[in-house]
């Protein structure tokens, strides 16, 4: 069976509240096309209005970060009652951002991901690596490990419905994009290593995202990939071009 693709948009910290209504209500007609599976990633001061202003069309609204505790004494955090109760379906977890600037580890990543399987959410899990990780070679082994942390004590039916985006943090707003070529490897590399965390029957029900400077002008060629099921965009999904990465094939 074919996979569905996902294309999300990860907003970052962008657009306020109002905003937020704008962009949704711009994008709408863009985006709309029911062979493929649409996500906004926004802030979470933004998801209850982008919720509204996106009813009755193809776009699902997501959230760009939860905390692994039900409630508690954790300011300014979000948990994921609060999400499921927004109505949000999917969740970005373990951005190279969120790792980078705020101390987020592989172990972080994986009670997230256990907190949103517990919940019924499904994670966008990111992994990549660096620029000088890339040149050392390490691409693939660092991947594995991401990997290996972040699906620990995950069952396979829950695997089968999790996203993964493969986000090479060179690759992140900088305007450069891995090659087509890159990129499959990593995500066929990430595949294999499901499987053997899994089956292949696991594997082969995974959803790979690829991430990183995706444009109207790349997206068809990476998202004709085997392993390449779609993309999680940055800049792009804040502008009109995203209808063009959405209809990538048309």
């Amino acid at each position: 069976m074919a996979r569905r693709k996902i294309i999300a948009g990860n907003w970052k910290m962008n657009k306020t509240p109002s905003e937020a209504v704008a962009l949704v209500n711009e994008l709408k007609p863009l985006v709309a096309n029911d062979d493929v599976d649409v996500v906004f990633c926004v802030p979470a001061i933004d998801i209850i209005p982008a919720m509204q202003a996106a009813k009755g069309s193809n776009i699902c609204i997501g959230a760009e970060n939860m905390y692994y505790e039900e409630s508690g004494a954790y300011t300014g955090e979000i948990s994921p009652a609060m999400l499921v109760d927004a109505g949000v379906k999917y969740v970005v977890l373990g951005h190279s951002e969120r790792r980078e600037y705020f101390a987020e580890t592989d172990e972080t990543v994986n009670k997230k991901v256990l907190k949103a399987f517990e919940h019924g959410i499904t994670p966008i899990i990111c992994c990549g690596e660096s620029l000088t990780q890339r040149e050392q070679g390490i691409t693939i082994d660092w991947i594995r490990m991401q990997i290996k942390i972040a699906f620990l004590n995950v069952t396979a039916e829950q695997a089968k419905t999790a996203v993964i985006a493969y986000e090479p943090i060179w690759a992140i707003g900088t305007g450069k994009t891995a090659t087509a070529e890159q990129a499959q490897e990593v995500c066929g590399a990430i595949r294999a290593c499901i499987a053997e965390l899994y089956d292949e029957a696991t594997a082969e029900a995974i959803r790979i995202q690829y991430g990183g400077s995706v444009n109207a002008k790349t997206a068809p060629e990476l998202f004709a990939k085997p392993d390449i099921d779609g993309g999680l965009v940055g800049g792009a999904s804040l502008k009109p071009e995203f209808g063009d990465i959405v209809n990538y094939k048309k």
